[in-house]
This record gives structure tokens, C-alpha cells and sequence, in this order.
């Protein structure tokens, strides 16, 4: 549940190897950092609480996106393949069902003659027919379900296009009217939406890689931590989301939990998100690009921040092409904390760093099995999944807490929202958080402080059909994103 371990632990994770940690929040791998369409940046798995009947899986890629950044825009690549893989029977392998995602992109008239990708002529309205004229660079994608022991099938019932990023008022007024007509319905009673959405990821990534220059302590109060709707500290002077006002590219599906349970009407699963390339491309005398058929994994992520604040920098990018089923050559990561080993440089405090069997029981089983990281012992199969149990309920969106099973209200009485990572992640779980703690040893030593960053919400976010602090209400899940006009990063000192 804790994987991709982003910015407060990445900065002391660094400051205590000799070589460079060349990833930040989402670009955790020194190769995977120079491709951002292949870049998992966060992987969410869910019940949904629009449709308690349906399960939300959601891969989103392209970190850090400047709303701005024309006249070339934020794209799905052609040549990656994006798969989420499900395990549905608790072996720690998933490869039960496989949700396979591919792009074609069409460069449509003017776009022979005219210079941008997304023009006003008219105003882009809709993805095809009448009011996509405009849409001059525009990419369709397919959606294929591989069930083990099964041919693939295509869940497609038609052309399905992405919805384009949001260039701005002129060029996509209405883009959630635009955003509504991308999602599209599947043969096996889901859907799937592709396209542009803000990015929910919330963390003050600027002070904490300012050597922990943290506008406020890392250790809260009961009463900040229990705010699910401020930026901890007086008015003006707290931390600051530093992913507000950027954007992220998004896959997600809506599945009939019905096609997800295994035998015996299993509802515990685990899934991971992957992205991969061709394993060998040849760029012809024509300049034309040939992909081999096989490909190669580039990238994956179950739970966050695993890659980035557990895994040794110089195995970050083999840990990446690794299957999720494959994690017995990282055990070691897990079970000598450097993380830990940070916190206490950094913070004189002292943390278990060695034997962390609760790490390996977190993040790698169903449930807690024998000790590993002093035997030697790893012939079990141990995998990096998210995992979420379908039979708990969803919490309405006004009633989530980012702290999930590890919320409390002002006083510090424990009020567990159940629904929250690590059974499963929604976008608002604050992972950085709840991450902290337990690295620190909450799930045995209750007594952790209240680490954090000070960031409890999703700074900014614009649109309607949300919470105040920025949970959206209905699939696709994300807010919506920003426009390259408008668009507004609010930073540290603004009394927002």
C-alpha cells in the first residue's frame, strides 16, 4: 500500500545515498523520468460510490503537466501499450484478467496545412461529427479484455476517442460537456474514459525538497491532521500544493464488480497498472517508425510510492520492468527501511529500520504470513499489489477521509474511514501521510506521531460536481483540469 513513496521520503532517501535520486513525486526512475507517456504518475483502485455496484480502476501518466504548454498538447502514445492487471483468486499473481489500452492518433484536415494541434474552427465541441472540426490531432483507442485461458476480446462497442487537453476558453468552452461526451460505454456493462483531468496528487513538493524547509512542523496537531479542508498553518504562511494547477492524461474504467470477483465469489483482489514499449523499433530510410509486436514493461505501480522511497536508486528501473509477481528479489528493500533510516538522521528520532516484516505484510500479502526478512525465505510468492476488498461499502464523498482506517477526529479518537487506501486508494487518500506513518511503524507501535506536510486537500480545483476540497462526485473520478489560459498554480504565502 505504499508504494511509489513520493517527496518527504524521496528527499531523505536522497540526502542519505551517495548518488543522485534522479526521480521527484511521480517520475521515480531514472529512465522512466524521460518518458512521460509511459510514466505512471498514480493508480487507483476503488468501489464506486456513484454506482456501489461498479469497481473504478484508474491509471493516469504525463506528470506535471503546464496547462499552458501549446501549441503541442498532452498526448497518449501510440507505441505504448497501458494495462492494468487484476489478480482475483489472493495467489499474488494478476494475471486473472488483463485490461489492455492502445492509442492511434489521426492528424484530421486543415491539420495538413494548418500549425496547431486544436483550433477554434468552430470551437471544439465534440470529439467526432459536427464541432470537431477543430480537432486537428485527435486519437481513438481501443479497450481489450484477456481473461486467463480465454482469447482476448475487444470491449469496444464503437469508435472511442480521448478527450483533448483543455486549451481554453475559446477553443473548449464547456469542457466538462466535452469531457461527458468521452466517456463511453463497454460490452461488459462498464465504461472507459480517456483524456485530460487535474491532478489530484496533493503535497507541498517544493519545501520538501528544499532540504524539509517545510512551512510548518512535519508533525501535526490532532486537530490540523483531522481537517480534511486547510493548508495547515495561519492563514498565508502554510505549505502549498505544488501539483496545483497541472494536469495528468487518465485511463479509467468503470467495471461491473460482477466480471471482477474470482471462485467462490472472492471480493478481496489486487491489481497494478503498467505501461510497455516495443522491444525493438527500426526507424526506416523513409523516417517512418516499425515497432516489433513484443513489448517490454517500462513502468508499473501498484501501491504508491513504493519505487520511490523504497526501492535502491540503482534498482529503480529494473524494479520497473519487473512483474508485480516477481517482487522476491526487493525483499530486502522492504525489510531494511532506509526510509526509516532517514527520518531518524533527519529528526533524531528512532524508528525500527531492520526486520520490517510489517512493510512485507503490508504491501506484498493478502494477509500476514511467515517471517522473511531474516530466513531467507522467499520462495513464497510476494507482489507489489493494490488491493481493496469489494465487500466494504463506499464512503460518500462529503463523509471521506484522506487518512482512510487511520483517521481521528480533533481530540484524536479514532474515526476510520474504511474505504481508504490501503484498501484500495481513492484520489483523495492522502498516501504521503498515511505513508509516513507507517514507515515509521504505526501498524505496530500505535504511538507514531502525526507526520505530514501540512497539505490535507486537493488545492485549487476547479469545475463543478465536487466536494469543497476537491472530490469529484461522478466517473471519471477527477476533477477537471485546468485550462491553458486561465490556468493558476497557487503557491506558498497566498492566503488561499
Amino acid at each position: 500500500m505504499f508504494a511509489q513513496i513520493r517527496p518527504l521520503m524521496l528527499m531523505l532517501l536522497t540526502m542519505l545515498t551517495a548518488s543522485p535520486v534522479l526521480a521527484a513525486s511521480h517520475r521515480e526512475a531514472p529512465l522512466i523520468a524521460n518518458d512521460p507517456a509511459a510514466d505512471i504518475t498514480d493508480f487507483y483502485f476503488f468501489r464506486s460510490w456513484q454506482d456501489p455496484g461498479k469497481a473504478i480502476l484508474i491509471m493516469n501518466v504525463i506528470p506535471g503537466q503546464e496547462p499552458g504548454s501549446g501549441p503541442n498538447y498532452f498526448n497518449f502514445a501510440d507505441d505504448v501499450l497501458y494495462e492494468i492487471h487484476i489478480d482475483n483468486n489472493k495467489n499474488n499473481i494478476a494475471a486473472n484478467i488483463v485490461y489492455q489500452i492502445r492509442f492511434n492518433t489521426e492528424i484530421r484536415q486543415p491539420g495538413n496545412v494548418f500549425p496547431l494541434a486544436y483550433v477554434a474552427l468552430p470551437p471544439i465541441t465534440a470529439l467526432t461529427g459536427g464541432g470537431s472540426e477543430g480537432l486537428l490531432l485527435r486519437q481513438s483507442y481501443t479497450v481489450t479484455e484477456a481473461r486467463y485461458g480465454r482469447p482476448p476480446r475487444d470491449l469496444g462497442t464503437g469508435p472511442m476517442y480521448a478527450v483533448p487537453s483543455n486549451v481554453g476558453p475559446r477553443t473548449t468552452p464547456n469542457y466538462e460537456q466535452l469531457a461527458a461526451k468521452g466517456i463511453f460505454p463497454l460490452k461488459n456493462g462498464g465504461r472507459v474514459f480517456a483524456g485530460q483531468r487535474d491532478e489530484t496528487f496533493y503535497i507541498a513538493l517544493g519545501g520538501t525538497f528544499d532540504t524539509l524547509n517545510l512551512h510548518v512542523s512535519p508533525i501535526l496537531s490532532d486537530a490540523d491532521d483531522a481537517n480534511d479542508g486547510i493548508i495547515v498553518g495561519a492563514p498565508g504562511s502554510g505549505n502549498a500544493d505544488t501539483f496545483s494547477g497541472f494536469n495528468v492524461n487518465t485511463i479509467a474504467l468503470e467495471i461491473p464488480i460482477d466480471e471482477l470477483v474470482g471462485p467462490n465469489n472472492n471480493r478481496v483482489l489486487g491489481a497494478y497498472a503498467s505501461t510497455s514499449r516495443p522491444k525493438v523499433t527500426v526507424i526506416k530510410k523513409d523516417g517512418h517508425r516499425q515497432n516489433s509486436a513484443r513489448v517490454v514493461q517500462v513502468a508499473r505501480m501498484g501501491n504508491p510510492l513504493v519505487n520511490e522511497l523504497i526501492i535502491a536508486t540503482n534498482m529503480k528501473d529494473k524494479w520497473n520492468a519487473t512483474d508485480a509477481e516477481d517482487e522476491n528479489e526487493f525483499v530486502p528493500f522492504y525489510c531494511n527501511s532506509a526510509l526509516a533510516t532517514a527520518l531518524n538522521t533527519v529528526f533524531g528520532t528512532g524508528f525500527p529500520t531492520a526486520n520490517r516484516e510489517d512493510l512485507v505484510n503490508a504491501l506484498l500479502r493478502y494477509a500476514p504470513g511467515p517471517p522473511v526478512c531474516g530466513s531467507g525465505n522467499t520462495n513464497e510468492a510476494l507482489a507489489d499489489l493494490l488491493r481493496v476488498d469489494l465487500n466494504v461499502p463506499p464512503t460518500a464523498p462529503e463523509s471521506q477521509k484522506r487518512l482512510g482506517p487511520l483517521a481521528h477526529d480533533a481530540s484524536g479518537n479514532a474515526t476510520p474511514d474504511n474505504a481508504g487506501w490501503p484498501n484500495g486508494r481513492r484520489p483523495n487518500d492522502d498516501v504521503t501521510d498515511v505513508a509516513l506513518r507507517v514507515v515509521a511503524g504505526i501498524l505496530t507501535t500505535p504511538s507514531v506521531p502525526k507526520l505530514g506536510d501540512g497539505v490535507n486537500f486537493n488545492i485549487g480545483a476547479v469545475g463543478g460536481n465536487k466536494t469543497a476540497n476537491g472530490i469529484a462526485l461522478a466517473f471519471p473520478f477527477l476533477p477537471t483540469p485546468f485550462d491553458g489560459r486561465d490556468r493558476r498554480h497557487i503557491d506558498p504565502g497566498e492566503p488561499q
